[in-house]
């Protein structure tokens, strides 16, 4: 048996059970399956992988994207660049970490992208908000981060002025705002200033549609929910798994 897995807490609502096991029941695929396992403490994981050790590869996701990586016996570059790790490889004593998420949003943005998209908010300072600087870094589109906390290279959700807004179209929400069951939620931008040129990128996909998704169609901005990102970041799990 290849048992594969999901690490983060609460795992309530997670997408990533769902996804591979209709996968492996689509394609036919014998001998594997795929289970959450719920792990609020970090440092349960070592004896997590004791008591599974037909496990050869785990999804990682909130809160542990960051302080799973000490656990780790190597890291892909992406890892090491972003400080975050949402994919593990598992070879006997091997832990192996990769940067899906990078991958995903990689793949699911740049379709949208159009010629005023020359600047990028991003909204949050989380594992995903990493992993949205490195593909922006990848493809030369200065950001700035919005935190609720502001300091050294990020600015405050009431800093942002009709200018920034104005020049900056682009604005990807890393953070957890607007996800079930917290569905009243959203990121507080001035959304006065949200026009049609502007495209909203939602990394939340559970909702398929939430309120910061809703705001921008009212202004008639382009707008994208996390699925996509999701479904890339998953496909390029199981590559990397049976590379």
């Amino acid at each position: 048996m290849r048992r594969f897995g999901l690490i983060g807490f609460p795992l309530t609502h997670s997408f990533s059970k769902q996804f591979f096991t209709e996968k492996f029941e689509r394609e036919s695929l014998e001998g594997v399956v795929y289970e959450n396992f719920p792990l609020e403490n970090i440092a349960d994981l070592p004896a997590l992988l004791a008591a599974n050790r037909d496990l050869v590869g785990l999804n990682v996701t909130i809160p542990h994207k960051k302080d799973v990586i000490p656990f780790l016996t190597d890291a892909a570059p992406a890892v090491k660049k972003t400080g975050a790790c949402n994919c593990i490889k598992i070879d006997g004593k091997k832990r192996i970490g990769y940067n899906t998420d990078v991958i995903g949003f990689h793949l699911s943005l740049l379709p949208h992208l159009r010629v005023q998209h020359q600047q990028a908010l991003i909204l949050g300072t989380g594992g995903a908000s990493a992993a949205a600087e490195f593909v922006l870094q990848q493809i030369a589109t200065p950001y700035l981060v919005v935190s609720r906390n502001p300091g050294e290279n990020r600015i405050g959700y009431d800093q942002l002025t009709e200018e920034i807004m104005s020049n900056y179209t682009l604005i990807v929400n890393t953070t957890p705002l607007g996800t079930f069951p917290h569905v009243d939620t959203y990121p507080p931008i001035p959304y006065q200033y949200v026009t049609d040129q502007h495209f909203l990128y939602d990394m939340v996909y559970n909702p398929a549609e939430t309120i910061f998704i809703q705001k921008g169609k009212e202004k008639g901005a382009t707008t994208l929910n996390g699925m996509d990102m999701l479904i890339g970041q998953a496909n390029a799990s199981w590559d990397i798994w049976n590379s």
